[in-house]
């Protein structure tokens, strides 16, 4: 159940509107996420983690899906199903497939045992890995 209640498009402010309105027409949708309506409660939140979600998920140097892949394991690491659902989602509508999401979470699995590894026996970085 969630600790705070969801802002609808109906009962939102003029500036959150703004916001919804930048959304449904970036993403091409007809719909407000929960997370959106969620954080919706804090206008400030709202509109800056949208605006820097914009920027950062923009093409750049890393293509759209490589983007959500990169989502999809820290999701998985900090354990959000609700960030795992969402972006494996938009993961998939850019062309993510069943082999690549098994994959993804091979990596992600091994990433996080031997980052434990290393952390639990402390072990000291080589100087060859270090930049200068």
């Amino acid at each position: 159940m969630a600790m705070h209640s969801l802002v609808e498009y109906a009962d939102a402010s003029p500036e959150v509107r703004a916001v919804f309105d930048d959304i449904l027409a970036t993403r091409k949708t007809d719909w407000i996420n929960n997370f959106w309506k969620a954080i919706a409660n804090d206008p400030t939140t709202l509109t800056r983690t949208w605006e820097s979600i914009k920027q950062i998920m923009a093409p750049g140097a890393l293509d759209p899906l490589t983007k959500e892949m990169l989502y999809i394991a820290v999701s998985v690491t900090n354990q959000c199903p609700y960030c795992i659902a969402s972006h494996t989602a938009s993961a998939r509508n850019k062309g993510l497939t069943n082999a690549m999401f098994h994959e993804l979470m091979a990596v992600v699995g091994m990433a996080n045992e031997t980052n434990r590894l290393v952390a639990g026996y402390q072990v000291e970085i080589d100087e060859n890995f270090k930049t200068p």
